[in-house]
């Protein structure tokens, strides 16, 4: 949270400067370029989520940073706290999400303001223990100790900040050993500021399990790549082991909602190594920073539920002046799902690796409108035509482009296409104290590995699949697996927060070597469903032994 000249210039009437922008230009799919799973890295957001915002399952949100229970912040003309993290956890793990506590937030104002060390220490004992006791609680991947200390915390009061944190982190892990501490969430990227902190942290053994820093002046997608490699750099150089990265704010006030920047943010995010990034809070809370409006889609909302619609891998994009877009491919349904825009006029999208969908494939071109956080806004198809794929790739022209709008190419073979996605892949979803790995004999090239946590609802590990189905009856469920415990393992299985069961693994000659399935019913409703296949779990016993899980199938 931060309050910028551009936005004043704004509030004036007055022009914000932007990129001059020229047509003929070209962004390039490398379908046949893997760069990661598909997680949704740009799927979250800041004081997203109240009690009474309705989460749609399609967007498939990554990561949210929310208030600490018991908040008191007033944010934002706001005359009652919301978004208490405690508070809406079932609503965000429902959605599919994990969330950051963001504790000075139990302050009621902004900046902060600091009362005493007895009283900022009470106060993180008091929330840090409401996590503790909050047994049915997951999801909860983090305590972000301070918000944008570059210039709110009070040195004057409460001496330097790096002191402050390493007695702070201290503070908190006498009370809970487990959750993640991320930090130091300073307003914009610094060089010298990261170096002075983590030089501190390293010293102190106070190290951030996540780093944590904003994105928010104007075109600030353009600084991403450098800031992540500045800071790796920075790692390497003080011999600190690679941590997360979390942009949990990004975008300006005047260009959060443009939804032509989304596709710029998304494309940068995916394309430089972030885990996780959250859309900022720069005006109203719990309508998903500006995708809901009435609790219904703002143009904005289409690229997210464009995005929220990729599986399989995000494939390489390359950018060509300010047209830029994310993309991924699916190879169990060849579909390739491109999310783009930043340019005016007549452009080009370049889609290269299709021979794999035929000699000919479907194209569907859809747009967004630009109609800003106050006004409910649909998508328009534009076109839908038949291309002949000419060694390997299309050429695809897109007229009339409006920078401010974000665009959507959907690339399918021209018949044969399945109605209904089947195959989930354990990498696509939501993974929770778990770790996404690769392995060349894995469905797709990646699994997920060391689902060992059973203990406590804050290291309790479990694959969340969400999945949607055109028909409620029963199914049956496939999971992809490897176990070398040399015994039958088994984990919980529970769906849209159903009764628990379980599922046995045998045993199969190595880890990370995949062929081997299991099959079990489930009965699922109509349309979105979460199956859960746990370790451990809250009202769960735990499972026995230990499993990778590779895919789920539904037939």
């Amino acid at each position: 949270m931060r309050f910028f000249i551009a936005s004043l210039l704004v509030i004036a009437g007055l022009a914000v400067p932007s990129p001059a922008l020229a047509a003929g230009n070209t962004l390039t799919v490398n379908v046949g370029t893997a760069v990661r799973p598909v997680t949704h890295v740009a799927s979250g957001g800041l004081y997203a989520v109240d009690t009474g915002t309705t989460v749609p399952a399609e967007l498939h949100l990554n990561h949210l940073t929310q208030p600490p229970p018991g908040t008191q912040q007033l944010g934002n003309g706001a005359t009652t706290p919301c978004c208490d993290g405690l508070q809406v956890a079932a609503k965000v793990t429902s959605a599919g999400a994990q969330q950051f506590w963001r504790l000075p937030d139990i302050y009621p104002g902004f900046p902060y303001g600091w009362v005493s060390w007895s009283d900022w220490e009470s106060k993180v004992t008091t929330m840090v223990n409401a996590r503790v006791a909050a047994t049915g609680t997951t999801n909860v991947d983090g305590y972000e100790l301070w918000n944008e200390p570059d210039w709110t915390w009070n040195t004057s009061a409460a001496g330097t900040f790096n002191a402050g944190w390493t007695r702070t982190y201290q503070k908190i892990r006498t009370l809970d050993a487990t959750t993640p501490i991320a930090g130091p969430s300073i307003s914009y990227y610094n060089h010298d500021y990261l170096v002075s902190f983590l030089t501190n942290a390293r010293d102190t053994g106070t190290l951030p399990d996540v780093i944590v820093w904003h994105e928010l002046d104007l075109h600030d997608y353009l600084n991403v790549g450098a800031d992540v490699a500045d800071y790796r750099a920075i790692e390497a150089s003080l011999g600190i082991s690679a941590r997360p990265i979390s942009i949990n704010e990004y975008a300006s006030p005047d260009q959060v909602d443009i939804p032509s920047v989304a596709a710029h943010y998304m494309a940068v995010f995916e394309r430089y190594g972030v885990r996780d990034a959250e859309r900022a809070y720069w005006y109203e809370a719990g309508t998903l920073n500006g995708l809901l409006y009435n609790n219904s889609p703002t143009a904005s909302y289409w690229p997210y539920k464009w995005y929220g619609d990729m599986s399989g891998n995000i494939v390489q994009t390359v950018p060509s002046s300010w047209l830029d877009g994310v993309a991924a491919y699916d190879g169990t349904r060849k579909i390739v799902n491109v999310v783009f825009g930043g340019d005016s006029g007549a452009n080009t999208v370049q889609v290269n690796g299709l021979s794999a969908l035929g000699s000919q494939v479907s194209v569907t071109l859809n747009k967004t409108g630009v109609t800003g956080r106050t006004t409910n806004s649909s998508a328009t198809t534009v076109s839908t035509s038949t291309y002949t794929v000419s060694n390997g790739g299309i050429t695809v022209p897109v007229s009339g482009m409006l920078a401010e709008a974000a665009y959507q190419l959907v690339i399918t073979p021209a018949s044969g296409v399945t109605t209904w996605q089947q195959r989930y892949e354990a990498e696509n979803a939501t993974v929770v104290n778990a770790a996404r790995l690769g392995a060349s004999s894995a469905s797709n090239g990646g699994y997920v590995g060391r689902i060992d946590g059973s203990s406590t609802s804050r290291d309790q590990s479990f694959v969340d699949f969400t999945v949607n189905v055109p028909t409620a009856r029963s199914y049956t469920m496939t999971v992809g697996y490897a176990n070398a415990t040399g015994a039958t393992a088994t984990q919980g299985l529970a769906y849209n927060g159903g009764a628990w069961s379980t599922i046995s693994y045998p045993a199969t000659a190595a880890w990370g070597v995949f062929g081997s399935t299991v099959s079990t019913t489930v009965t699922l409703k109509a349309g979105y469903n979460v199956i859960r296949l746990a370790k451990g779990s809250p009202n769960f016993a735990g499972g026995t032994g230990y499993a990778e899980l590779d895919y789920l199938n539904l037939a």
